[in-house]
């Protein structure tokens, strides 16, 4: 069970990040945003980041081993790469869709469920 709490916080901690270190490249087709000199968009993006660390903390704590976790520490860090390139994924073709999947991504992708399947080989 600590397993699908930790990585469903890292899946909910992630689509924050994303949002927050991408989604203010979509502001400026926003009219209340259009304006916004680049201190205000940070701030706006930290105040969004704040969540992920909301999330993100926790999720360590619940996940890695020496709280009572299944998870080493590296593994916790491929687990939220793979995450990261999901969510990432997923943002991308939703919100910028002048963006492309293409076989290269999936190959590269590929090899990042390798290094989980390396990462947790006993």
């Amino acid at each position: 069970m600590k397993a699908f709490y930790t990585i469903a916080l890292l899946v909910l901690s992630n689509a924050f990040m994303t949002f927050a270190w991408y989604g203010h490249l979509k502001f400026k087709e926003m009219k209340w945003s259009a304006s916004l000199p680049l201190v205000s968009i940070i701030l706006i993006s930290w105040g969004i980041a704040l969540f992920e660390y909301i999330l993100q903390v926790p999720a360590n704590r619940i996940g890695f081993k020496n709280y009572g976790g299944p998870f080493s520490l590296v593994q916790l860090k491929v687990i939220q790469e793979v995450i990261t390139l999901v969510v990432f994924v997923g943002f991308s073709l939703l919100f910028f869709k002048t963006e492309t999947f293409r076989w290269n991504h999936l190959i590269g992708f590929l090899f990042l469920i390798l290094a989980v399947y390396f990462i947790f080989k006993k």
